[in-house]
């Protein structure tokens, strides 16, 4: 079965983004305080500043890679919905934002070359020339997701 030389190209960069959006998830928890048992994500307030007062349950990190979240604020809500799972996880009712940035992802490449060899005898017995033509076609595909940090905290509402 022969396939077409685009078509081929196609699947090949199609396999390369997925690969790349596969390579890992984003988040982590390094934890510094006292767990508890887990809550529900929904739980979870979100603070741009410390409260009164509150228990550090452990140091965040999330990112938006892996996701199929496009826009800027879509990458954010993936970051942000990350916090809050792995907070949650730990029994944390709360994050304290630390910082957001666009981090690189590394990129995806692909190509394909085309070539051809003819050989062709000058004469029955004689001795044969060789042409040969190459064409090489690629494309590189930078990766940016988004990035965030915070603080596993358990807030007293009482």
């Amino acid at each position: 079965m022969k396939i077409s030389h685009i078509r081929f190209f196609k699947y090949a960069f199609a396999t390369a983004i997925v690969a790349g959006l596969v390579a890992c998830a984003g988040s982590s928890a390094v934890v510094v305080g006292k767990a508890r048992p887990a809550i529900s994500a929904e739980q979870v307030k979100i603070y741009s500043e410390a409260p009164k007062k509150f228990e550090q349950i452990a140091i965040l990190e999330s990112s938006s890679q892996a996701s199929w979240a496009v826009t800027a604020q879509g990458k954010t809500d993936v970051v942000i919905a990350r916090l809050k799972e792995e907070a949650a996880k730990l029994g944390a009712n709360g994050v304290l934002l630390q910082g957001f940035g666009d981090k690189s992802g590394g990129s995806v490449s692909t190509g394909q070359t085309y070539g051809n060899a003819v050989y062709s005898p000058a004469k029955p017995g004689g001795v044969g020339t060789a042409n040969g033509y190459g064409t090489s076609v690629g494309t590189t595909i930078g990766i940016m997701h988004k990035g965030g940090t915070g603080i596993a905290i358990f807030v007293d509402e009482q």
